[in-house]
Parts: structure tokens; sequence; C-alpha cells
């Protein structure tokens, strides 16, 4: 099967199950690193914390984080009729306070509306772009990125109900965020703290970075049932030369490369040559793995669990398979992990060596 050619066997619903309500995590674990954490061996499951991480590292692994940084990309405001509109900024356009956005309105949203975010700052819609528009942004005073930054909201999944908005602000950025342009969370990067990091580098783990800006396609649902049929919202990322040269230093030693989060996997597998070496690389990636995709860079994955049918719960399965994915969610659900973003994390390891 080509790299990039998933199954026309696969359908949507051989990624669904069932989650009871109360195991969405609303808020996150008192301490980052104090979360769960189920290590997937092929044959075995281990019941961990986070902070114990290191106890399944060896010197010389490389941990691979995406250090981008959420944006307060939504906007709630009013329309000049009176009704509530909702705007999430995606990513800027080439022109100067032009974004991708998309909106949600009870009516259809006609071309040239301005709507006021505040009385210096508006939003005006100029034209269609797929399933989004492109807006212009204005600000009386001062720059774009200042307006967003004050007047905007941290887009957490529609799923998070009863978080406290304080703790948000800090809660749901990793400790190691540097580059704005996420609307969503690489979230099992949530799970690191300073000390742990630390602790990492004294046991001869290394870290390495690179970015990518998780867009709206990491929660919206996938429509198709034919998998095949779709489409990735493109996405923009960027891996360093000194990122490469660690992975491929690292792959000289035979240490293992594990990817933290299925944003940071995605961009070592858009980087690698066919022959898995990683190279430098800037741009988009609108990279789908499904069951059948060789993945040619990773040796384990950390991530956090995933919503049912969805492009990331697929990626899992590429890297253990679905039999085994299914084996350790029924384990997770049956004693009582927490799921999704502010939930806790898996380290997993497959069965075939990269």
């Amino acid at each position: 099967m080509p790299l990039h050619s998933p199954s026309t066997a696969l359908r949507l619903s051989h990624f669904d199950y069932v989650l009871p309500t109360e195991r969405i995590a609303q808020r996150p674990a008192e301490t980052r690193d104090r979360a769960r954490l189920l290590v997937s061996l092929p044959h075995a499951i281990q019941d961990q914390v986070f902070r114990r991480l290191p106890d399944w590292l060896r010197p010389g692994d490389l941990l691979v984080l995406n250090d981008t940084r959420v944006i307060p990309a939504r906007f709630l405001a009013t329309k000049p009729t009176g009704g509530r509109i909702e705007i999430l900024l995606i990513q800027p356009l080439p022109e100067a306070g032009q974004w991708e956005a998309m909106a949600n309105s009870h009516k259809k949203i006609a071309m040239g509306l301005s709507i006021a975010i505040a009385p210096d700052f508006h939003v005006t819609f100029l034209d269609r772009l797929g399933t989004g528009f492109r807006v212009q942004l204005h600000v009386e005073r001062g720059e774009v990125a200042e307006a967003i930054q004050h007047y905007g909201r941290l887009p957490l999944p529609p799923y998070i109900t009863g978080s406290n908005p304080e703790e948000d602000q800090h809660r749901y950025q990793t400790v190691f965020a540097r580059h704005p342009g996420a609307v969503a969370a690489p979230t099992a990067g949530l799970h690191f703290t300073q000390p742990l990091l630390a602790r990492l580098r004294a046991r001869g783990i290394r870290t390495a970075t690179v970015t990518l800006h998780v867009g709206p396609g990491t929660f919206q649902p996938v429509r198709e049932e034919r998998l095949s049929q779709h489409r990735m919202h493109r996405e923009r990322c960027f891996l360093s030369h000194r990122t490469a040269r660690l992975i491929q230093a690292t792959q000289a030693r035979h240490g293992r490369v594990i990817a933290v989060g299925t944003t940071a996997l995605r961009v070592l597998e858009t980087a690698a040559r066919p022959s898995g070496r990683v190279q430098p690389f800037a741009g988009e990636t609108d990279l789908f793995i499904l069951p059948g995709y060789r993945l040619r860079t990773v040796d384990g994955l950390i991530t956090n669990f995933h919503l049912p049918r969805s492009t990331l719960l697929m990626l899992v399965a590429a890297l253990v398979g679905q039999r085994r994915l299914e084996r350790d969610y029924a384990h997770a659900i049956t004693h009582g992990y927490r799921f999704y973003s502010y939930g806790d994390a898996m380290l997993l390891f497959p069965q075939e060596k990269r």
C-alpha cells in the first residue's frame, strides 16, 4: 500500500465506541503530572501516573514536543440585527489584517457584514473560503495581534463545559508553548511540568520541538463513512534543522524517537523521506494517517484518549492496530480513566520496530 493512501475498506463506523458522559474530563488534574498514564505494551497494560514517565524511557531516547501556543481565537458578539454570532479565527492570510475564519450564526452571513467585537475592533466578512470565510480585522489603535489577545477567548473544545476560565488561561497551554497560532492545544503535552522535564534530562532523555498550529480539523467530526473520501484540514507546521539533526543522531545511536502527541507525529511523518530520514520542513500538512499507513519515524507515542470516530483515534490505530486500540480503550473505560483534552494520557509502544 502506498504510504499516503488510506484503505478503501476502512469505514467511519470501525472507529466508534461508547463513552459514559461522566468520563469526559471537565477540568485538568490538580497537578499536571499527576494525571494517570496507561502504558500500552503489545501484550500487557500497565496503570501508572504521568510523573513516572521517566521509568518507561531509556537514556538516549528523544521526546519530540509540539511547541505551538493556543491563541484566544474565539469571539462572541452581536450582529447589527441583534442576533448572536460566534467567530473562530483559524489562520492569518497573506494580506494584512486578513484571516481565515469560521462563524456560527442562526442566519446566513452576508458578505460585507461588519461585527463590532469592541468599539475599536471590528470583523468584516469579505468572502467565502471553502467551509469558512475570509475576514478583515480592523483596529482603530494598536496592532491586530494585540486586539486578538485582549478581546479573544481561548477556544476550548465544545465538550468542556465545566472548567474554570481563569484556570484555563494557563492549564490549556503546555509549559513549553512558544509560537502562537493554534486554535486547540496539543493536549498530550499538557501533562509535562518543568521539574518532570528536568528529571528526563537528568536521565539522559533529550527533547526536541516541532511546531504544528492545531486547526479546527482536530475537533471537527468526520462525515464520510468511507474514510478514503475524507480530506484533512491543512495545518501549518515547521521542523527545524536542529530537530532534524537530533532525530537523525538518535536513530543512528539506536535510541527511540517518541512523539508527544498526534500533532508532533504528523509533523515527523510529513517531513520524512520514504527511508524514514527526517528533513527540515516548513509548510502545510494535510496528512491523514489510518491503519495500513506505514509509520517511518517513531518508536512510540504519548497521547490522550480521543473522541470516537475521530482522525486522532484512527492515527493511534495505525500505530498499534485496531484490536489493541479496542483493548486499551476498554481497559481505560473500565478502570476509570478520564478522557479527552483535560483527561489522562497513554504511552504506546508499537509491536513492530521502526
